[in-house]
């Protein structure tokens, strides 16, 4: 073989190998399964590129309301779940369908409506406040998508002493949809509606909408984060995965989250060193 044919083959060698290389590079990632709140707020805008630079990795999200995260999970088909709905994460652990829950952030939620209140809703109860929407009959859009938002209004009616089975009717509308397209609705039909705080602040098209009540303790919103079990589904990108969620605890990837205001104003608070 002549000289100019194996500097030939040497040189399709390497172009084959850095080839492959960037195809390898280009390939790492993982799927996060997570709230659509997380990404509504524009928290994932902020916080993904941050890790990303650190860490190589590409983070694909797919946002939907925490119920349907964790059903996505179940299935193997994420690597990561970070939702905001405590007792279904930690049921989700239990099933041995997620390694470990840990808790990253918090915010609250908040009741909106239209600024002249009209079911006299204002103030720092959420009881009551909804207690006062549905003798009203006011409109209320509720997101009905097994959300952690969804879940958490339904306690609250709940406790409030509301059977909506036996109350519900034309008041109360049931969406099926994110935090962002709820507010819409709500927006369009000047209507009450439970939001989570980091959705509202980065959220444009308020229409008439206030915030009515807020400050009641029984609104805090707890965020956690979940490897997806890979002796349940072995294709799960376990190092890489548990790579994120070490970062997103430690305190490079608290700060950053942190550090994410809208209009000088925080959305979420870090909490995993507690």
């Amino acid at each position: 073989m002549s000289i100019a044919n194996r500097l030939c083959q040497a040189l399709f060698a390497a172009i084959a190998l850095l080839v492959a290389h960037a195809a390898s590079a280009e390939d790492r990632f993982i799927t996060v399964a997570s709230t659509t709140s997380t990404e509504q707020s524009g928290l994932f805008g902020h916080l993904l590129p941050a890790f990303e630079k650190a860490s190589g990795i590409k983070v694909r999200v797919v946002a939907l309301g925490t119920g349907q995260a964790l059903d996505m999970a179940r299935r193997g088909d994420a690597d990561v779940v970070f939702v905001h709905d405590k007792a279904a994460e930690e049921k989700f652990v239990a099933e041995a369908y997620g390694v470990k829950r840990q808790e990253v952030m918090y915010n609250d939620f908040i009741l909106v409506g239209p600024a002249s209140d009209p079911a006299k809703a204002r103030g720092r109860d959420i009881l009551e406040g909804l207690r006062r929407v549905e003798a009203a009959q006011a409109p209320f859009v509720s997101r009905g998508d097994k959300s952690g938002t969804h879940a958490a209004e339904l306690r609250y009616w709940k406790a409030a002493g509301v059977d909506l089975d036996a109350k519900k009717g034309p008041w109360y509308r049931d969406t099926g949809s994110g935090m962002g397209p709820a507010l819409n609705t709500a927006a369009s039909m000047n209507a009450y509606l439970l939001a989570d705080r980091g959705t509202w602040l980065n959220f444009k098209n308020r229409g008439e909408l206030v915030i009515l009540v807020e400050g009641d303790n029984r609104l805090f919103n707890q965020y956690g984060v979940i490897l997806v079990n890979p002796a349940k589904h072995p294709h799960v990108k376990q190092a890489d995965g548990q790579k994120f969620i070490d970062w997103v605890v430690s305190p490079a990837g608290q700060q950053i989250i942190a550090e994410y205001k809208i209009g000088g104003e925080q959305l979420f608070f870090p909490n995993a060193a507690k």
